[in-house]
């Protein structure tokens, strides 16, 4: 482990972000994670890499690749506790103005840093500024990118959350006077929902519509399993509704909305009998009509047709952006 020096505290704001890396298991991955980072325009405060205990060749890798590192940079190697734990030792061992993290399987683009937090220094109101994301496969190649369905809004993003849309975690700087109030809650799997429902009731979301961040798909992401997903989401929407003003019968509806969203997740990955049981009683919560009917038209479509139009949206994708350059 490598201590961090003591610099002092009168950098520009601009340069005064912190940024961690939570590490497990992604040893073909992590060293561009790393350099990512390091590739910067803007350089942060301090880099604090915590590997939560893999059981493959990740803390070789990222103690080599730091090797390059140019600014103040720490490494940590422990025994598993966990994602949202591993962020809140991160929080706890950063120091600077804003905070970020990337997980160690997903890329910043260079000008990153530079365009988030120049929106936090320009909007004081806010507290995080978040943005669209390339979703990539192992080979870099982009899959998929937000700006083709996401309806992403800027200022007050209470209700965009509650129909559970929300920011992907690599598109994301905090400001750490705002996430500091909360952390992140160790009990729950899905580490950030909660985090932005809490966040969203305290202060704007500033949305930023480059593109400068790629998360990665694999079959160890977390939004590969949807019943996690679906009880998750109500589970921190319980929570924090009252927190957020809401009354009883809004949050009820929230919660049909999203039983609803569960339905679709699980319809799309041929789940279909707990997609239908799901759809039950929640397809009066649908957006529109029209949302209802092509979830009962994917209901009906073989899950061969389905997998096969995924894999085509996959290739189209691919052919219109190409693959990711650090």
């Amino acid at each position: 482990m490598s201590a961090l020096p003591n610099i002092p505290r009168t950098l520009s704001s601009r340069s005064s972000v912190s940024v961690v890396v939570p590490s497990y298991n992604h040893a073909q991955f992590v060293e561009k994670c790393v350099r990512s980072i390091i590739e910067q325009t803007l350089q942060p405060l301090e880099l604090v890499v915590i590997d939560d205990g893999s059981s493959d060749d990740s803390a070789r890798v990222i103690e080599r690749t730091l090797k390059d590192c140019t600014f103040a940079c720490e490494f940590v190697a422990r025994q598993n506790r966990g994602l949202s734990a591993t962020l809140n030792e991160g929080l706890h061992r950063s120091r600077g103005e804003y905070f970020a993290y990337l997980g160690s399987d997903d890329l910043w683009l260079p000008q990153f840093l530079s365009a988030r937090v120049e929106i936090l220094v320009k909007r004081t109101d806010a507290v995080l500024a978040y943005g669209h994301a390339y979703s990539i496969d192992a080979g870099e190649r982009i899959i998929d990118c937000t700006t083709d369905w996401a309806a992403y809004v800027d200022g007050d993003a209470r209700r965009m959350l509650l129909t559970t849309l929300a920011p992907l975690s690599p598109t994301v700087v905090y400001r750490r006077s705002a996430v500091e109030r909360y952390g992140w809650n160790e009990d729950a799997a899905l580490e950030d929902y909660e985090l932005y429902l809490r966040l969203s009731a305290d202060g704007d979301f500033a949305f930023d519509p480059q593109v400068l961040s790629a998360w990665r798909q694999h079959e160890a992401n977390v939004s590969s399993d949807p019943a996690m997903m679906f009880r998750e989401r109500i589970a921190a929407q319980q929570r924090t509704g009252q927190s957020m003003g809401l009354s009883a019968k809004e949050l009820e509806r929230y919660k049909l909305l999203a039983t609803f969203r569960s339905a679709q997740e699980f319809m799309r990955q041929g789940q279909k009998k707990r997609a239908l049981e799901l759809m039950r009683g929640s397809w009066r919560a649908a957006a529109s009509a029209g949302e209802a009917v092509r979830m009962l038209a994917g209901l009906l479509t073989p899950n061969t047709l389905i997998k096969s139009r995924r894999t085509k949206r996959r290739q189209q994708a691919y052919a219109r952006y190409g693959s990711v350059q650090t």
